[in-house]
């Protein structure tokens, strides 16, 4: 049997295939169960500031016109958030009290630099194994400059770790025209990783009612490819471990994630799909794979096809592909 061990969140794993942020871990009994089908960790569903917001936005307005009192107000706002604080005790709290032996990752996606503080202590002192800073900032203001969405990334995540003392590691998008530079700074803060890549709500268009629509929401097989493309770019070049998100439905891509240079790989689609029995199906995969190769470890592995390894390293950064389109159209009718 091989040794499915690694490392990611600064904390040791029992494999590396973990559950990403999802309603899928909301119950002690769900976390359970994915721990017994071999989940490294688990990555609870992110404390979305504006979907509190969203919820109690009638009772605060409610609130809003019956009292004007400024202090009164945001004792208020500090029970709304202190609500889902609350949520995310009892479930970290029920786990431990049944010595469910799996790493608990709470998950924040905020929007303002003192909600990101108030949370991350909050859940740190909840009992939080490690954060994950789900950062995204869409870059639709014309107003806002590259330098200003920056500055904000590396504000947030230092206010962040001087406020916990549990490891920290941030979600990242691939929306930055300096994508590498950027990682490699992150990873110089003294971050414990950083995934690639945050999967987003993205909109539709029904043509029959000429309005906005939401999209599917579950990634599809051939998404791991940009994961795969940075991954293997970045590897051997940060000062953090990586993970590997996006289209990661079966334990060959998890392989390839390795071999790119992950850690660890961050599932939810594949398990929404199949079951909780995919985990298993992964974990077994690998373990097979492992096996029939004489790979004993996932350190053997990790990086061995990445940018620094890789026969041709011209492949990670190229972006056209004419020749590929020739021969192609030779199929094509």
């Amino acid at each position: 049997m091989a040794n499915l061990s690694t490392r990611f969140f600064g904390l040791e794993l029992k494999s590396p295939v973990i559950i990403g942020s999802a309603g899928l871990s909301n119950t002690v009994e769900k976390i359970k169960l994915l721990a017994e089908n071999g989940a490294g960790a688990v990555v609870l569903k992110s404390v979305f500031e504006e979907e509190i917001y969203s919820e109690y936005k009638y009772e605060f307005d409610k609130q809003a016109e019956i009292n004007d009192n400024l202090e009164y107000l945001d004792y208020f706002d500090y029970e709304i958030k202190n609500e889902r604080v609350i949520e995310y005790l009892n479930l970290i709290q029920g786990v431990k009290n049944e010595k469910i032996d799996i790493p608990l990752v709470a998950s924040i996606n905020c929007t303002s630099g003192n909600d990101w503080v108030f949370f991350a202590q909050k859940l740190a002192q909840a009992g939080a194994d490690a954060l994950e800073l789900n950062l995204f900032i869409i870059p639709s203001d014309v107003n806002r400059t590259a330098e200003k969405v920056r500055e904000y990334y590396f504000a947030t995540i230092k206010k962040v770790l001087n406020t916990v003392n549990i490891p920290v590691t941030v979600k990242l998008s691939s929306y930055f025209s300096d994508l590498a530079a950027m990682i490699k700074e992150l990873s110089e803060t003294g971050i414990a990783g950083i995934t690639l890549f945050n999967r987003f709500y993205n909109i539709d268009i029904d043509i029959e009612k000429r309005s906005l629509m939401p999209a599917k929401v579950l990634s599809h097989p051939f998404e791991y490819q940009k994961s795969l493309r940075w991954i293997g770019i970045m590897s051997g070049r940060v000062k953090c471990d990586l993970a590997a998100s996006s289209g990661v439905h079966d334990y060959p891509t998890a392989i390839k994630m390795l071999m790119a240079g992950a850690n660890a790989v961050q599932v939810v689609s594949g398990v929404y799909k199949h079951g909780y029995n995919f985990v298993k199906e992964m974990v077994e995969g690998l373990n097979k794979w492992m096996d029939d190769h004489d790979v004993k470890s996932i350190n053997e592995i990790v990086g061995v096809a990445d940018l620094q390894h890789a026969k041709n390293p011209a492949q990670y950064e190229r972006v056209q592909f004419m020749r590929y389109f020739g021969e192609f159209d030779k199929d094509v009718d």
